[in-house]
């Protein structure tokens, strides 16, 4: 076994194990936080990849960005003691359906796809293409994408303190 293969079962343990956590665990700063050892141990897979871009984008975007957010909204409107209310049968039911359903769906989906062989020949890119394609909102512009990440981050921004918020009940 390659260290390569080693470290992608590791990432991939880690990713699997934490996931289960995420959203089996009824505290919800423990969730935001095994969330947060997901979210790396991804941009650990990205990296893996060399996909350096988008492992630094998953790391401060995701990693950096939304579990702060939620785990400050967390710390200002919520008690940390308090427990997540144990969900019921049909809730959990529903919950596995969902998510075997999600499982199929992507399965099928991948084995269906065929994946191209593509030669992409490397190139030079300087500065003002890089901030050319910043402002451009075209086929290779970024400012679509920046605005769909700051909607992104005031959506979790929002729902974070809605799943925070202590319940009056």
């Amino acid at each position: 076994m390659t260290t390569n293969q080693f470290m992608f079962f590791i990432f991939s343990a880690v990713i699997v194990i934490f996931s289960i956590l995420t959203v089996t665990t009824r505290r919800i700063l423990r969730a935001a936080t095994f969330l947060l050892f997901v979210l790396v141990s991804t941009a650990g897979l990205y990296f893996m990849l060399r996909f350096n871009f988008l492992a630094a984008i998953q790391l401060t975007l995701y990693a950096g960005g939304i579990v702060v957010l939620i785990i400050f909204s967390i710390l200002l409107t919520s008690q940390l003691a308090d427990k997540l209310e144990n969900p019921s049968l049909p809730k959990k039911l529903a919950a596995a359906l969902i998510a075997v359903a999600g499982a199929v769906l992507c399965i099928v989906t991948i084995l269906k796809y065929e994946f191209p062989a593509v030669k992409v020949e490397p190139g030079r890119t300087d500065i003002g293409q890089i901030g050319h394609s910043l402002i451009q909102t075209g086929k290779y512009g970024y400012a679509l994408p920046f605005e769909v990440i700051s909607i992104l981050l005031l959506a979790a921004m929002i729902g974070s303190i809605i799943v925070a918020k202590k319940r009056k009940d």
